[in-house]
């Protein structure tokens, strides 16, 4: 028989402790890593939350209505005040989100990357205007919006309930379609745009499939330049690269360089849809090429340029899928 909450907190804590290691192990199957996990209850054991409305209080932002404590963010050009603790006496994710920030820039980070969900799309810009009315820089604060993902077989829609505790989980996703389809899918619309994760095209091992049709692409490659070693043909960068003029030769090399300037524009927007839409160019481009074009023939010195062009693609290729963090084999 349990006697007190002092009881409970034993299996809170082992539960917490539980569900908290899934989730680790979850995201570790996607390759994502964290180097420090922050635990949102130290803000307040450590008293960051009550400093942050003491701080605001001071800027006369904070007042009392209607049971709830508020943020006067109509003072600061908003339509409307925001409430921080509800009158139940718990917070709204507002207030801990200004106590976390807060000590990002105390712990003297030069750029802060947020990563919210679409639910959290009206929370952010009043935690950003707390942070600016408590003298930090939110200049160093880049906001990604996540909206949300349906997942579909065909063109029904997986129906999920938490209520009914009717969901799929990421794990699920994961053991039905492996890790390369889920990064990839992810990845390849712009976080700001909803995502329909069609299940059944990222089962094809076809080239509908975007991933397995990058992946055969590098895979395509590297089975020429086997073939190529089979025959004794070997080049090096004294190739004569001027012979390499046809129309869809030119339009892949074109491609081709423009992967450095790609990969900056991912860096500066935070956008890295770009990248995956850039490679399923680069492989169409390949494809153009590799059905227009013999590769090995028996004009030598073409066939050596060739072969130079296509080792290039195809360490572009191993580059950008392994910036996505996608596996990149060698033979399919």
């Amino acid at each position: 028989e349990l006697s007190d909450t002092t009881d409970l907190k034993v299996f809170k804590e082992y539960a917490e402790t539980g569900i908290f290691q899934i989730i680790k192990d979850t995201l570790a199957r996607m390759g994502i890593i964290h180097d420090v996990f922050y635990n949102e209850n130290s803000l307040y054991d450590d008293g960051k939350i009550e400093e942050v409305l003491s701080l605001l209080r001071q800027k006369n932002l904070v007042y009392e209505g209607d049971g709830a404590t508020w943020f006067k963010t109509t003072g600061l050009g908003f339509d409307q005040d925001r409430v921080l603790v509800k009158s139940t006496g718990e917070p709204t994710y507002r207030l801990p989100d200004m106590a976390y920030h807060r000590e990002k820039f105390k712990r003297g980070f030069d750029l802060i990357v947020d990563v919210f969900g679409a639910d959290h799309q009206d929370t952010y810009p009043d935690v950003l205007a707390a942070l600016n009315v408590m003298g930090f820089d939110t200049e160093k604060v880049k906001v990604v919006i996540h909206q949300f993902v349906t997942l579909m077989r065909g063109d029904e829609v997986v129906k999920m309930s938490t209520r009914k505790a009717e969901f799929v989980t990421l794990d699920e996703l994961l053991d039905e379609v492996g890790v390369d389809v889920v990064r990839y899918f992810y990845i390849m619309r712009s976080a700001n745009s909803h995502l329909n994760f069609d299940l059944d095209l990222a089962k094809r091992q076809t080239e509908e499939n975007p991933v397995f049709y990058l992946q055969y692409a590098h895979a395509r490659i590297a089975s020429i330049l086997r073939k190529a070693e089979e025959r004794g043909i070997t080049f090096d960068e004294t190739v004569d690269l001027s012979l390499l003029s046809e129309p869809e030769t030119l339009a892949l090399i074109n491609e081709m360089l423009t992967f450095p300037e790609m990969i900056v524009r991912c860096l500066r927007t935070l956008e890295i849809h770009h990248l995956p839409t850039y490679l399923y160019s680069l492989a169409t481009a390949l494809h153009k090429f590799y059905t227009e074009q013999r590769v090995i023939s028996e004009n030598i010195p073409l066939s050596q340029a060739r072969l130079f062009l296509l080792k290039a693609v195809k360490l572009t290729l191993r580059n950008g899928l392994e910036v996505l963090g996608i596996s990149v084999p060698e033979r399919m």
